[in-house]
């Protein structure tokens, strides 16, 4: 029963000894079947469709919206639960009814030890190809429980240091001046804003926001640039309005262009569209100066985790973002952020209906909570 793991964790010290196997258990590959027996004392996995209500309408390089579908997910075994979401932008192909489907045709009652995690999580992506942040609402889930089990949030499961958090950047979207110049003074308690542009009205955007702020800024272009030689000047021109690192200058296909403009940047180049998974992170090695991972195109915790560590190997930027999520979301990759360089959690934030209370920014820096799991309370 867990109460009794729990109890003798707890009272023979072991609760530390299995904090440290967890991280290497999540830094390894599945070698799970997906066989066992179905068994009634399983893990139990429910879910139900939400909509997100944006603040301002999102725009980027190719679209606006005003809303983003979710699917939260609880996972409960012996009457404990972890909460689990996917969040899921019209761009990324997944949708309510794709989300439902996949995960009706999970089995989970088969696994009846969470701590399984690589093989239940292997067998999660081996069910059907894509689905990632389906997927990843499965794996934050599985995470939110196990850590509640062991009592601990998983930023000193994996031990890291809670005090080591960035900054979070706060996103402005595309919009007429007037509407900018409002969204950044209703960031003014953040220390660092993330810029969207890309379609044609790059300096506007800056030159308007430099009339009210001075913090430091970070562009997200979403392949917006078409010329690596009018890239170059661009990101001349941003070093010298305090930009400090511009994200997906160009199309995710074009490596050639992508790895000349890396070579000649002023600034680091950060890949978003052009990375989702662990396969993808040596690929990029030497087009981009580093990543930004997101839980809802890797598949979550486990798969982010790795995708740290190689990038790190490599010596490698790395960001953890996040897509317009709940609090449950956005808490989950912020275990990671102690051992980041930057951090683009503010998912949360950008929302009016957030059904959950997790990590908190004050000051502009990411703070974690010392809730167990993925620290999130439903509310």
């Amino acid at each position: 029963m867990a109460i009794d793991r729990r109890k003798f964790l707890g009272n023979t010290g072991l609760l530390a000894g299995a904090a440290f196997l967890l991280p290497a258990m999540n830094s390894c590959g599945g070698t799970g079947t997906g066989k066992s027996k179905h068994s009634g004392t399983g893990l139990k996995l429910s879910f139900e469709p939400y909509e997100l209500q944006l603040k301002h309408v999102f725009t980027i390089a190719s679209f606006s919206r005003t809303t983003t579908p979710v699917m939260l997910t609880k996972i409960e075994w012996d009457g404990v639960v972890g909460y689990g979401e996917a969040s899921m932008p019209p761009y990324l192909g997944e949708s309510h009814e794709t989300a439902a489907k996949f995960l009706s045709s999970l089995n989970l009652r088969q696994f009846s030890d969470p701590f399984r995690l690589n093989e239940i999580l292997s067998y999660v992506d081996a069910v059907a190809e894509g689905n990632c942040a389906a997927k990843a609402s499965i794996d934050i889930a599985l995470h939110d429980l196990i850590g509640k089990l062991l009592e601990k949030p998983w930023f000193k499961i994996w031990g890291y240091n809670q005090e080591n958090t960035p900054l979070t950047t706060f996103t402005i979207g595309m919009d007429k001046p007037d509407v900018v110049i409002e969204k950044v003074k209703e960031a003014s308690p953040y220390k660092m804003l993330k810029v969207k542009i890309g379609r044609g009205t790059d300096e506007e955007m800056i030159n308007t926001i430099r009339k009210i702020t001075d913090v430091p800024l970070c562009v997200d272009v979403n392949q917006g640039w078409k010329d690596k030689q009018e890239a170059l000047d661009k990101i001349h021109w941003l070093k010298e309005q305090g930009v400090v690192f511009v994200e997906q200058p160009m199309d995710k296909h074009n490596f050639d262009d992508m790895a000349w403009l890396t070579q000649h940047s002023p600034l680091p180049t950060i890949a978003d569209e052009a990375i989702q998974r662990l396969d993808d992170v040596a690929k990029l090695h030497g087009v981009y100066s580093g990543i930004n991972i997101k839980l809802m195109k890797c598949t979550g915790m486990r798969e982010a985790h790795k995708m740290m560590n190689v990038a790190r190997s490599l010596e490698m930027k790395v960001m953890i973002g996040c897509m317009t999520e709940t609090s449950c979301g956005v808490s989950a990759a912020a275990q990671l952020s102690p051992m980041v360089d930057w951090a683009d959690l503010d998912g949360n934030l950008l929302i009016s209906n957030d059904p959950f209370k997790g990590i908190e920014i004050v000051g502009g820096k990411v703070i974690l909570p010392n809730r167990a799991g993925i620290g999130v309370i439903k509310i």
